[in-house]
């Protein structure tokens, strides 16, 4: 089920802070090294353009900025790595739930803080990872959730097709409630819908100075979730 609000409007921060700045050649150098030996990404890469696709709502590594395009940390490091690879970068903004399936046909990468999954696998090949994470989750202040016994039987908002959305279906008795954006989430949490949200780190700070006072946040390790790898997924894998 997709909901969405007529709330309250979350404008995610579109500063990246320094420290995703400074990573950006060094992830760009790891992921090239990947990118650069693949066959198909070369004959993809044959009329000089590299096609990624991203999911702008995900703030720092990718959101829409101030010019309408798609900015953040993940966009320049895609466009390094053009840079790096002698190609120019298109960037397409697309549901993130759509990403792995267009890749082959619509776009020739995806970029968007995915994480690498076995399931995911078994669809396309990842380069090497550039950024290790950890989901997080956003309650309302004042919440007694506290640990993953505490989840149990609740309404948990999730991004389709994300990590949290996974986390969220494996929760005993839970009801993972799946938005095309995170914010939309966020707002519905705000406004007493859903009991919790699961979003990875970056965003979930982001939402939290947002909404100051208004929700708070708790390292997913206190849950037992395990820390992930996102990296660029490429080269659809033919059945």
């Amino acid at each position: 089920t997709v909901t969405t609000t007529e709330t309250t409007e979350a404008e995610a921060d579109t500063t990246t802070d320094g420290a995703a700045v400074e990573e950006t050649a060094e992830a760009a150098d790891a992921a090239e090294e990947t990118a650069d030996t693949e066959a198909a990404v070369s004959e993809a890469l044959a009329d000089g353009m590299l096609t990624a696709g991203t999911n702008a709502e995900f703030p720092p590594f990718e959101y829409v900025g101030d010019d309408g395009e798609a900015d953040g940390f993940d966009i320049a490091l895609i466009k390094a790595i053009g840079e790096k690879l002698g190609v120019d970068v298109q960037v397409d903004n697309m549901e993130f739930a759509s990403l792995v399936s267009s890749i082959g046909n619509k776009i020739d990468v995806a970029i968007a803080g995915m994480t690498i999954t076995d399931e995911r696998k078994e669809a396309v090949d990842f380069s090497e990872p550039y950024y290790e994470a950890v989901q997080y989750v956003l309650l309302p202040e004042g919440s007694e959730i506290a640990t993953a016994e505490d989840l149990k039987n609740k309404t948990i908002g999730c991004q389709l097709g994300t990590t949290g959305m996974f986390l969220a279906e494996d929760i005993e008795g839970a009801t993972a409630q799946t938005y095309n954006r995170a914010v939309d989430a966020v707002n519905d949490l705000v406004n007493g819908r859903v009991d919790a949200v699961i979003i990875d780190k970056n965003p979930a700070e982001v939402f939290n100075t947002k909404f100051e006072g208004k929700v708070k946040i708790i390292d997913g390790a206190d849950f037992g979730f395990e820390a992930e790898e996102y990296a660029l997924s490429l080269i659809h894998i033919s059945e």
